[in-house]
């Protein structure tokens, strides 16, 4: 009989959340209610998009471990609308979460199990020990091995409990609209709207209201055809190819998929319906390169640019030669302005093309910035300072402040409204004077907007409908709010800090080392001059940095990659799997803080 393997095992802190649990049938739990079951907790934030990539990784195997996992979204907010309990039942349905979810609004379980990063999965074993820590994404496959043996071992003691879980689904709502993302006004005068959660289009009268046609099934997939059998996945961004076509940005199945108006037909233009990850291709025959949860489209320069939120990047696709190509952006989150190929990006989320055709106005959702694209391919901001900075602040645009903007809508004196998704509003940006005003308030989570006459559409994505309002003579007085991200600050001392990324392979895997190093460590600051010493590119999953002692407090950004195949040499092609994380640790310098920083990338940190 073989023994249990030897983990390090940490008893689990209790769950604790002041906004309770969702998808339950109304009831509370504890770990002890749990016992018996393999426990994964799902630290998420829902304005994460890596959050969501693995929402969608976890669904197989919380489908083929259904009677002895328990996956609980523990949601953890970065955005202070994150913290409204509405928002998060919201979120809950709008992105499929079919598991108990805790609404931890103060961020205590987060602090209990010491996480410093959206997303993080936490293995908890049927005795009720931490067995495994996992941030970012790829490790499904690897939490898959885990649960089998965790299974094969507890069910040897006899403390393996099978059933039902504590999963109850809500009640839908029928509404026309559920959750709907962008919107297109048509040729014809109708509007075509990505109805999101729905996983389908809806074209609605000139009245916004009255339902003319569903394109898609309604049910999750990726397959072509006619407009009752084609299939998409929480599709996104709309804009015309022409005047008898528009393409689609289907998110979630990393594609771009094209709809002919005429006869419904959908076709798919470019992906492969698999996530784009670091080593693969980023440009060639647009059917056979990955992409990574497209968010928005829109027609500049002969070209569709795509807003690649996944790897906060543009793409474009072009449709003379069908064929994609990253157009800028490093993949590195943060907001750094210069030539498309130097520039940083957080998730960009909407776009829209100027009056005169000049510029492609881009809402960058992650930093709360507003930026714009020349038409040499050059980046630049015109509000925003970065991600931990947020509120709702009219004004000289150089101290504005957006929350978590979806939508862009360009106007016809060269302004641009920007669909202020977390503050509810409809704010506006006049180039011209470099001011930002606010044009309305008391709107739902707003992620688009779309310009009829003298009149402006806005797609309230959390109150399911279109809102027609009249373009304001005047701004809204709004009192400022600014925030920044509650996360409490790691306390570092001055002078040498040892950073390790913990990465431990999955079991019956190794490092792929056969290209060259497998790992990959990139370290930046905000501000700069927060690191002495130890910024830039390596191989090395450690460090030794040295922070500037005159630089009382800033941010670490760290992104790691880890790279690990079967371990059979027998097997000439066994099968490998990328695990990446990107974290913005917030730091503290002051005297007696700690002179190590682990960050988790898989395993447990044994020191």
């Amino acid at each position: 009989m073989n023994s249990a393997p030897r983990r390090v095992r940490v008893r689990a802190p209790e769950l604790i959340g002041k906004g309770g649990w969702l998808n339950t049938g109304g009831k509370q739990y504890t770990l002890a209610d749990l016992r018996g079951r393999i426990v994964i907790l799902d630290f998420w934030t829902f304005c994460c998009i890596n959050c969501l990539h693995v929402l969608d990784e976890l669904r197989e195997l919380e489908e083929k471990h259904r009677d002895t996992v328990v996956i609980i979204g523990v949601h953890s907010p970065k955005f202070v609308h994150e913290a409204e309990h509405g928002a998060v039942v919201d979120a809950v349905e709008r992105y499929g979460v079919e598991h108990p979810v805790l609404d931890d609004p103060e961020l205590a379980t987060w602090k209990q199990y010491a996480v410093r990063a959206w997303p993080t999965l936490v293995v908890i074993d049927p005795e009720g020990y931490v067995v495994a820590q996992h941030a970012g994404e790829g490790h499904a496959h690897a939490i898959a091995r885990l649960v089998e043996e965790l299974e094969e071992e507890h069910a040897a003691k006899d403390t393996l409990r099978r059933g039902d879980g504590p999963y109850v689904a809500p009640e839908p709502e029928p509404t026309t609209l559920r959750f709907p993302g962008k919107a297109l006004l048509l040729p014809s005068g109708t509007f075509l709207v990505s109805d999101t959660t729905r996983h389908q289009l809806v074209e609605l009268a000139a009245d916004g209201e009255t339902v003319v046609r569903r394109i898609g099934s309604g049910l999750r997939g990726l397959s072509d055809g006619p407009a009752d059998a084609a299939a998409f996945s929480e599709p996104q961004g709309l804009a015309l190819l022409d005047e008898g076509a528009v393409v689609v940005a289907d998110t979630v199945n990393h594609a771009l998929r094209r709809l002919d108006l005429a006869t419904g037909e959908v076709t798919t233009l470019a992906g492969t319906g698999t996530q784009w990850w670091q080593g693969s291709p980023t440009s060639g025959p647009a059917r056979e390169v990955d992409l990574s949860s497209p968010w928005d489209v829109a027609v500049f320069g002969g070209r569709v640019w795509i807003a690649m939120a996944g790897v906060h990047q543009l793409w474009t696709y072009d449709p003379e030669t069908a064929t994609v190509a990253v157009a800028a952006g490093t993949t590195n989150e943060g907001l750094v302005d210069g030539p498309g190929g130097e520039a940083w990006f957080a998730q960009p989320s909407g776009l829209a093309v100027s009056a005169d055709g000049e510029r492609l106005w881009l809402a960058d959702s992650e930093t709360s910035a507003l930026r714009w694209v020349d038409r040499d391919g050059a980046v630049h901001t015109a509000v925003g300072t970065g991600l931990f900075d947020f509120g709702h602040r009219d004004g000289a645009a150089e101290q504005a402040l957006l929350q978590h903007p979806l939508g862009v809508t360009a106007l016809p004196d060269g302004s641009v409204a920007v669909s202020d998704t977390y503050n509810h509003a409809l704010r506006r940006y006049d180039p011209a004077t470099g001011e930002v005003t606010t044009l309305a308030t008391d709107l739902r989570e707003p992620s688009d907007a779309v310009l009829v006459g003298e009149e402006i559409v806005v797609v309230e994505s959390a109150r399911h409908r279109l809102t027609r309002l009249r373009l304001p003579e005047e701004a809204v007085q709004v009192a400022s709010v600014a925030h920044r991200t509650q996360r409490a600050a790691t306390e570092v001392a001055p002078g040498r800090l040892r950073l390790d990324v913990v990465f431990q392979a999955p079991a019956g895997q190794k490092l792929d080392t056969r290209y060259g190093p497998s790992t990959r460590l990139l370290v930046s600051s905000t501000p700069p001059e927060l690191l002495l010493r130890g910024e830039g590119a390596g191989t090395d999953l450690a460090r030794e940095l040295e922070l500037n002692p005159s630089v009382s407090e800033g941010v670490l950004h760290v992104s790691a990659m880890a790279a690990s195949c079967d371990d059979d040499p027998a097997n000439e092609y066994p099968a490998c799997h990328v695990h990446q994380q990107d974290w913005g640790v917030p730091v503290r310098v002051t005297e007696g803080g700690a002179d190590r920083l682990p960050l988790v990338l898989a395993g447990m940190d044994a020191e």
